[in-house]
C-alpha cells in the first residue's frame, strides 16, 4: 500500500467494507527544523553543505547569472576545506556528528517526552540544509497518520533567509502531494515572556559561577546584509526589541547589554555593529572584562562555538582584553525546552486539547 492509500484508509468513517484497512485514529505532526548541518568535515560532505545552503536564494539574493560563476568557479572550491577545519574544531567526536545536530535531536526528543500525555501528536526535527531532510520528516509524519502538522522554524527572530526559507521548502515538498495534511506554521517569538526569561535566567546563571564581573555583555546575533533589511526584512527590530526586553528583564544599567552581528559573507554592508569589530575595541576603550551570547541561536553550532567562543576571544585577547567567556545557547536545557514547549502548545490550540 502507497503513501497517499495508506493516508485515505487511516482517514476513512463509518461502515467499513470486509477486508477495509485497520482505520487509526488521525494524529498531529510537530516538525522542528533547524538550519542545517554537513554530514562530515571532508571536502565533499562540506562542499555538498555547502551548496546547498549557498544556492538558496534565500540566503544569497544575488542574480543568479551573476551569483553562481562565483560560487561555482571560486567558493566551492575554496571554502569546504576552511569550514571543514572550523567544524572540526567543534565537531561531537563521540557521535560523530555536530552538535547542531546533536543538540536539535535532543530538542525533538524531550519535546516527545513532553508531550507523551497526548497519544496523537507525533515530534519529528529535521534540517533545512543536509540530513534528515524537511521532506524525509514530513513523509514520515505523514506516514504516521499524521492530518495535521505543525512546522516550528527554530528561529526567534524573523528573517527571510532564515524562517522563510524553511517554510518555503515545507510547502515546495507539498506542491508535490496528492494529499496535503492542514498546516501551521510557528511565527517569530523574538519578544515572547517564556523565551526573554529563559535567555535571562541563562545568563545569570552562567554570571553567577564567574569569578570576574563583566563590564559589557554582548549579544552578537547573525548578520544579514543591510540591503535586506532595506527591502522590509524585520529582523534587526526583531533583534533590537529581544535585547530591550531583555535588558529591561534583567534590571540592567543602559550599556551594560551591547548588540552586535556576526558572520557576515561576500562584499556587501552587513547589519552593524559587527561582533568582531566590537570585541577588538572594547579593551581600548577600557572594558577588559566581557560575556558573549547568541540570542538568536537555538542550539549551539559553528558561529557560536568557533566564531564566539573561540575566534571572537582570541581577537578580545589580542586586543588587551582580559576576561572573556561565551554563554552558550539555551540549547536543551529546561529553560530552553520550555520556550519550545510553551510555543508548540500555544500553535496547537484546537488541533489538541
Amino acid at each position: 500500500m502507497n503513501a497517499l492509500t495508506k493516508t485515505m484508509a487511516d482517514r476513512a468513517i463509518g461502515p467499513l467494507p470486509a477486508n477495509h484497512p485497520v482505520v487509526r485514529t488521525p494524529k498531529v505532526g510537530v516538525l522542528l527544523v533547524n538550519l542545517g548541518t554537513p554530514d562530515g568535515t571532508e571536502f565533499k560532505p562540506m562542499r555538498r553543505y555547502l551548496k546547498e545552503f549557498l544556492s538558496d536564494s534565500r540566503v544569497i539574493e544575488w542574480p543568479k547569472i551573476a551569483w553562481y560563476p562565483i560560487l561555482y568557479g571560486i567558493v566551492l572550491n575554496t571554502r569546504p576545506k576552511k569550514s571543514g577545519a572550523a567544524y572540526a574544531e567543534i565537531w561531537n567526536n563521540e557521535m560523530n556528528e555536530s552538535p547542531l545536530r546533536t543538540f536539535t535531536r535532543s530538542q525533538g526528543e524531550k519535546l516527545k517526552t513532553r508531550m507523551a500525555m497526548h497519544a496523537n501528536v507525533v515530534v519529528d526535527w529535521a534540517m533545512r540544509y543536509g540530513q534528515p531532510s524537511i521532506a524525509e520528516r514530513t513523509d514520515a509524519l505523514m506516514e504516521a497518520g499524521c492530518e495535521r502538522v505543525l512546522v516550528f522554524p527554530l528561529y526567534p527572530q524573523y528573517s527571510a533567509s532564515t524562517t522563510a526559507t524553511v517554510n518555503d521548502k515545507f510547502f515546495e515538498h507539498m506542491m508535490r502531494q496528492r494529499w496535503m495534511p492542514a498546516v501551521r506554521t510557528v511565527p517569530a517569538y523574538h519578544d515572547e515572556p517564556v523565551y526573554i526569561d529563559a535567555l535571562a535566567k541563562s545568563i545569570e546563571s552562567h554570571l553567577s559561577t564567574l569569578d570576574f564581573t563583566p563590564e559589557r555583555v554582548v549579544a552578537s546575533y547573525h548578520g544579514i546584509p543591510q540591503s535586506y533589511f532595506r527591502k522590509g526584512d524585520p529582523y534587526h527590530c526583531h533583534c533590537q526589541k529581544t535585547s530591550r526586553l531583555l535588558e529591561e528583564r534583567l534590571g540592567w544599567e543602559p550599556g551594560r547589554l551591547m548588540t552586535c552581528f556576526q558572520s557576515r559573507f561576500g562584499p556587501e554592508e552587513w547589519l552593524q555593529p559587527y561582533t568582531d569589530k566590537t570585541v577588538e575595541a572594547l579593551p581600548k576603550e577600557g572594558i577588559k572584562n566581557i560575556a558573549v551570547f547568541n540570542p538568536g541561536f537555538v542550539s549551539d553550532c559553528l558561529e557560536t562555538l568557533e566564531e564566539i567562543a573561540g575566534e571572537a576571544g582570541e581577537i578580545f585577547h589580542e586586543a588587551g582584553g582580559e576576561n572573556f567567556t561565551h554563554i552558550p545557547c539555551l540549547n536543551d536545557t529546561e529553560p530552553g525546552m520550555d520556550v519550545i514547549e510553551s510555543l508548540v502548545r500555544r500553535e496547537l490550540r484546537g488541533w489538541v486539547d
